[in-house]
């Protein structure tokens, strides 16, 4: 499920806002465990080997504690990394 919202910036960027960004993640906690595994995150980005190599460079970015798993802790480095690979702008309010 590519990342869908009804604004976009005056460079051709998805605009979205923090929350709406989390809610959409929240989509592909898949066992509902609170974090996004790779796998998970490879289903959220549509595209073939592309998406497995992008799914681990968003862990290896994001992890920061290097457990293999997105949390809730390491959302801010997700934003980070969905804005400048995947064409995403996040607005903070």
């Amino acid at each position: 499920m590519a990342i869908k919202t009804c604004c976009f910036s005056v460079d051709g960027k998805r605009v979205m806002n923090i929350e709406d960004f989390k809610r959409w993640l929240r989509k592909f906690d898949a066992d509902k465990d609170g974090k996004i595994s790779r796998k998970e995150l490879e289903d959220a980005i549509p595209g073939g080997w592309f998406t497995r190599w992008k799914g681990k460079a968003v862990i290896r970015s994001a992890d920061s504690n290097g457990n293999g798993f997105i949390d809730e802790s390491e959302i801010d480095n997700l934003v980070e990394f969905a804005q400048k690979y995947l064409g995403v702008k996040i607005l903070q309010f």
